[in-house]
């Protein structure tokens, strides 16, 4: 019986397999659908004018296919005194459809001139052709116009000589500055071409899909080093003193990854288990700052080349910190690229979320190197599979690699940071369109990153740790120095996870006589049945369906489960912050929305985690025993915020009063960022949430402690900045009460765990803002004994920020921090003194921050979009940070890029918390005249989305909270 039962359910499990796994890859469109020069013949007006007035023949923004590079070969001379650089290339490239003309990325260069050589050329060293070069700098496109038609399957050789100024801003090959201890500054040239910038430091086809291999030769001044994606082969010594670097060839990748330094860094390195040489770089006076980095840097390597069972495939790894950079960090393949803050670890001023910072940040670009560098995206629409997997490895690496940081308690909030955007209608599919520049640069965001983290998380919880994991790894092999898609990555994770269940199934039936006709599965007894065997494996077929619907559409789901006796009836709807159901629009935004949520669930009755996938728009789940109560969701793992109906709140709510810790900690850490979600939907009412954190003086989770903070900061800040004086000064008792406990017990000292440093942090902070007596007068005893000192007293970096930003509220203070800004050498203390300064009730001291921003010396230039965030949430600079964007838009242009994260985060940051309908037709008409002058984001209608819920939040729910508070106080 068993063995006719195994070749029933094996048969079944080949045309699972074929259709699933094998179909997809027969059929091989072909990427062309008519040649680039037939094109041209045919219609050649409908083709752009170049700079010269000639037709230029190329009018997409994607680069035709017709020409594939193979080999750059790149010499770079960088000026550090003139600030500009000379080069020149030769790009062997693969011709696959004849034509007449090769098209390449250029953007800001000079082309002084270019030619043409064929394989015969080359051989018998002929000189190469001169190309026509016409440009049309709309699509940062050249095109070299050839002599005679180049011919299909034959190789040629593209010699191009060029020139340009260093950039001043944060993209393609810019200079950096910074000073030395003695007040000289020094100069550096350093390259950051991610998403579409390396064409601005040499010509190239710069999209991910055209991978090749790279020579790069570096001239610098013996003062100097160079560094690359790869190791040094030898120095050449030229005339007048100049050296030649030359490193070794490349393995195959993508134009972003590529990278060149040119600066007098020192370094401190070590050797990984797998013989890989490991760098950390920095100016010379912030060495003695690099060593953490080297550490957590050679622990992860060693890591991850376990975890994907795939060697690094480089010789070294070089991490460097670049003193100006726009970003947190970039994973150049071999030369990784950090903001200072997100590299560097002083023990004397880095508190623990800066060392969970950092080892985060390098966590993160150490995975790239397999997630992004060896499996490439094929198009920026993708990039959360760059992204999302980076994120997502930060958790599962620095789980087992510092268990210590505690980053598994952590990992919520980078879900639940993602749903405040997913929730609006103006947000957008992890995987979506994205063609222009601009574009592109949007689509690094909280989606691509956070979401992208978090489903892949959640997916990982359904299929299991170690499926997923083979899955991922088959994935890595299979594409290594390729390009993929989403369909590849579901492709590879159900190919796996069809064969290990069709194993588990073997290994079932194989015991089913020994076992008396049960199977036993992770050592719980299951009914060996036919239904239940088939329904394992048809969950792996579905999964390429399943996961389109958290990929392709945006949004996030709302379960709603209501209990009736020992059903619960489930039924799934799109969640929509600032949108209830009583508003008009609310049923047209829910049309066609439909998730496969793999929900999970447990009972008062159960320690058991139930599992059920929801697909339809109801369902009925039967319990086996009535219940008290029932919590979805176990441990936050599933992308999908739930609501309980009926009687439900009120019981976790009881539940939470009575014996919290029946739940799970992260359980209740759900439960209240759900509950506050639910408000701003208009399914739960505000008195409600707020009931429901009145345990949080028992509470012995902290991360859920602080979730249940941070939702009544929030609070305060937004009454406290519409400066709505009675609830003001309401929840300021009621937070300086309820928490005094908590507040009490905190010391001024560096010692608990990492939760425990992160609380006192929290706590005390908040306990200042609010002039709380005793931490005023103990923050200001600190401040000034540091005065007395000079600056060389050590305060405990834990309340390094609290006790600078009350010392700040004197004139003498705030002018000596802005002092020791200037002198100091730690980038974390930096930020520190930075946000201290802008807490000023001062307005003139404020603008003057925002000037020094502007002027990019003593502050750098890199640090004012977080500058001009701080100064907005302070409510004496709100108004002023919105008014400097407004008037000084243009000046603003000039430093970042439209599009870039900087411009994106200033206009967020000095709008997204406005609640007023004045406010709104402001924003609203300043957008409007941007969009005029052609400058138009996505993220202007995230924010006045945004703006809109805010206000609709405080006229709903101001008299709930004014009447609350009058009654709890």
């Amino acid at each position: 019986m068993a063995n006719s039962c195994r070749k029933l359910i094996f048969n079944i499990y080949l045309v699972f397999y074929c259709s699933a796994v094998i179909m997809p890859h027969i059929c091989i469109c072909s990427q062309f659908t008519s040649s680039p020069i037939d094109q041209f013949n045919k219609d050649p007006r409908a083709f752009p004018i170049a700079t010269n007035g000639e037709i230029f023949p190329w009018h997409e923004l994607r680069l035709p296919t017709v020409i594939i590079p193979l080999h750059y070969d790149l010499l770079i001379h960088p000026n550090l005194t003139s600030l500009d650089f000379v080069a020149s290339e030769k790009i062997e490239v693969l011709v696959r459809d004849a034509t007449q003309f090769i098209v390449l990325h250029s953007k800001d260069l000079e082309i002084l001139n270019a030619s043409l050589q064929s394989e015969e050329d080359v051989r018998y060293r002929k000189p190469g052709e001169s190309l026509t070069v016409l440009s049309y700098p709309a699509h940062q496109q050249i095109a070299l116009l050839v002599p005679e038609k180049l011919r299909a399957d034959l190789r040629y050789s593209v010699a191009i000589d060029f020139q340009a100024k260093l950039a001043d801003g944060f993209e393609g090959f810019y200079k950096s500055t910074y000073r030395t201890l003695g007040g000289e500054t020094r100069t550096i040239a350093v390259t950051d071409f991610e998403p579409t910038e390396a064409r601005m430091a040499f010509p190239c086809f710069d999209e991910p899909l055209f991978k090749a291999n790279f020579s790069i030769k570096i001239r610098r001044e013996s003062r100097h080093i160079a560094l690359s994606n790869m190791p040094k082969v030898k120095t050449i010594e030229l005339e007048g003193g100049l050296l030649e670097d030359h490193f070794e060839t490349t393995v195959k990748m993508s134009t972003y990854l590529v990278a060149y330094i040119v600066c007098d860094f020192t370094s401190v390195s070590g050797t990984a288990s797998s013989g890989v040489k490991v760098s950390i770089y920095a100016s010379p006076d912030k060495w003695s700052q690099t060593h953490y980095a080297l550490e957590a840097s050679l622990k992860l390597l060693d890591y991850y080349e376990n975890y994907f069972d795939i060697h690094y495939p480089l010789p070294k790894l070089d991490l460097v910190a670049i003193p100006d950079f726009a970003s947190g960090a970039m994973e150049n393949w071999g030369l990784v690229t950090y903001r200072e803050t997100s590299l560097l670890f002083d023990p004397k001023k880095s508190s623990i979320s800066d060392k969970l910072w950092v080892t985060k940040v390098i966590a993160h670009e150490l995975a790239h190197q397999w997630f992004g560098n060896l499996v490439t995206m094929e198009w920026w629409n993708d990039i959360w599979l760059n992204e999302g997997f980076a994120t997502y490895m930060e958790l599962i690496s620095l789980n087992i690699t510092y268990p210590e940081l505690q980053f598994d308690d952590d990992f919520s909030n980078t879900c639940f940071e993602v749903i405040k955007r997913d929730s609006l209608n103006s947000s957008h599919p992890i995987s979506n369109q994205a063609k222009t520049a601009i574009q592109i640069k949007e689509m690094f965001d909280a989606v691509s990153y956070n979401k992208g983290a978090c489903i892949l998380n959640m997916l990982k919880d359904f299929l299991s740790e170690d499926t997923f994991r083979k899955g991922i790894i088959h994935y890595l092999k299979k594409f290594s120095y390729r390009n993929a898609k989403n369909d590849d990555l579901w492709h590879s994770l159900s190919n796996v996870s069809h064969q290990l269940s069709y194993r588990r199934l073997l290994n079932c039936l194989e015991s089913d006589s020994a076992s008396g006709g049960f199977c036993y599965s992770d050592s719980k007894k299951t009914s060996n049945t036919l239904a239940f065997q088939l329904a394992f494996l048809r969950k792996n077929v579905e999964l390429k369906e399943m996961m389109a619907t958290w990929t392709l559409q945006k949004g996030i789901p709302l379960v709603v489960v209501k209990r009736e006796g020992r059903s619960l009836r489930l039924q799934q709807e799109r969640f929509l912050s600032g949108v209830s159901k009583e508003d008009p629009e609310w049923g047209t935004l829910q049309e066609r929305y439909l998730w496969h949520i793999p929900v999970t669930y447990s009972t008062s009755s159960s320690h058991a985690i139930h599992r059920h996938i929801l697909k339809l728009k109801t369902d009925t789940l039967d319990l086996s025993e009535k219940t008290d109560w029932v919590k979805f969701n176990v441990d936050s793992n599933g992308y999908y915020i739930v609501h309980y109906e009926g009687q439900g709140w009120d019981e976790l709510i009881t539940l939470l009063n009575q014996n919290h810790t029946l739940l799970r900690p992260k359980d209740r850490l759900g439960l209240i960022h759900d509950a506050f979600q639910l408000v701003s939907a208009g399914r739960l009412t505000l008195d409600k949430a707020l009931d429901l954190t009145r345990y949080l003086q028992r509470e012995t989770s902290i991360p859920a402690l602080l979730k249940g903070l941070e939702y009544l900061e929030l609070l305060y800040r937004m009454v406290e900045r519409r400066n709505i004086s009675d609830v003001t000064e309401n929840l300021k008792h009621y937070l300086l009460q309820y928490f005094k406990p908590v507040i009490d017990t905190q010391s001024w000292v560096d010692k608990g765990s990492v939760w425990d440093r992160m609380l006192r942090s929290t706590v005390l902070k908040l306990a200042c803002y609010l002039n709380h007596a005793p931490c005023i007068q103990k923050a200001t005893e600190l401040f000034s004994q540091w005065m007395e000192s000079s600056g060389k007293l050590n305060i405990p970096t834990d309340v390094l920020k609290v006790v600078y930003s009350v010392g700040a509220q004197t004139t003498a203070g705030w002018n000596y921090l802005l002092e020791q800004y200037e002198l100091s050498l730690s980038g974390a203390e930096k930020n520190k003194i930075l946000y201290a300064l802008s807490t000023s009730k001062h307005q003139e001291k404020l603008m003057k921050l925002i000037e020094l921003g502007m002027e990019g010396k003593v502050i750098k230039t890199q640090d004012l979009a977080a500058l001009l965030f701080a100064i907005a949430r302070n409510p004496e600079g709100q108004q002023l940070a919105w008014n400097f964007v407004k008037e000084n838009w243009t000046h603003l242009l000039k430093k970042f890029d439209l599009g870039s994260f900087p411009i994106r985060m200033i206009v967020s940051g000095t709008t997204s918390h406005f609640s007023s309908k004045d406010e709104l037709q402001e924003v609203e008409l300043f957008f409007e005249s941007l969009k005029a002058q052609g400058s138009h984001l996505d993220i202007f209608q995230i924010i006045l989305e945004t703006i809109s819920k805010n206000i609709k939040w405080l006229e709903k729910n101001l008299p709930t909270l004014r009447k609350w508070l009058l009654i709890t106080t």
